[in-house]
């Protein structure tokens, strides 16, 4: 799946419960008990609704597991597109995307919990590391530009640079609370501060702390 293709929109459900709710659910069971040891039975007595119910919003539990994650990976790949968009040096860039990708880590741990945690074991799956190679991908070219302008050491693989920083990130969601008074925008300054000090040139230093 490529970037800018859109999650479909949920269908109007029946009184006292949508398909929102109901991907709520999907995605706390999927993460507790991981997705096959998850039955739409499981799912029912969950929702206190019938099977019935829950497939007049999805006509699988694979069609549950897709929409969790992409709503992880189209986030991901907004970001991406804003970075790209962007008129300014790469490792400026670089930074935009790896503090765009913290903030989509909060507003949707449950499902980018979701989406690190496949293992391709279905086609949702494999189409969802399909799109996570690509973003990794458009990581490593931006870290081999910055590297080019002179700004990221150039004795580090760009593509083990990406894999660091953005291993950084993911590692965040083993332990990072809501509620734990850490808002985004701390945590992603915290991502910086600590992955970039050790990758970028003096000049790199100097630019970014003039920006």
């Amino acid at each position: 799946m490529t970037a800018g293709r859109q999650t479909p929109q949920p269908r109007r459900g029946r009184p006292g419960y949508d398909l929102e709710s109901l991907l709520a659910v999907a995605v706390k069971l999927f993460n507790e008990r991981g997705y096959d040891g998850t039955s739409m039975e499981d799912l029912s007595r969950k929702l206190g609704i019938t099977k019935s119910a829950i497939y007049h919003h999805v006509p699988s539990k694979q069609e549950l597991l897709r929409l969790a994650i992409n709503r992880a990976l189209d986030g991901l790949f907004a970001v991406a597109d804003e970075t790209k968009a962007r008129h300014e040096p790469a490792v400026r860039r670089l930074e935009h995307l790896v503090r765009g990708s913290v903030r989509v880590l909060v507003d949707e741990l449950p499902f980018v919990t979701l989406l690190l945690r496949v293992r391709g074991n279905t086609k949702v799956e494999r189409d969802a590391l399909a799109r996570r190679k690509e973003f990794d991908r458009l990581v490593t070219e931006l870290v081999a530009q910055a590297v080019r302008d002179g700004d990221l050491r150039q004795d580090i693989d760009p593509a083990v640079t990406g894999r660091l920083l953005f291993g950084t990130v993911n590692s965040l969601i083993e332990w990072y609370k809501p509620r734990g008074g850490v808002g985004a925008e701390q945590l992603a300054d915290a991502v910086i501060a600590t992955s970039f000090n050790g990758l970028l040139t003096h000049d790199g230093a100097g630019d970014r702390a003039a920006g």
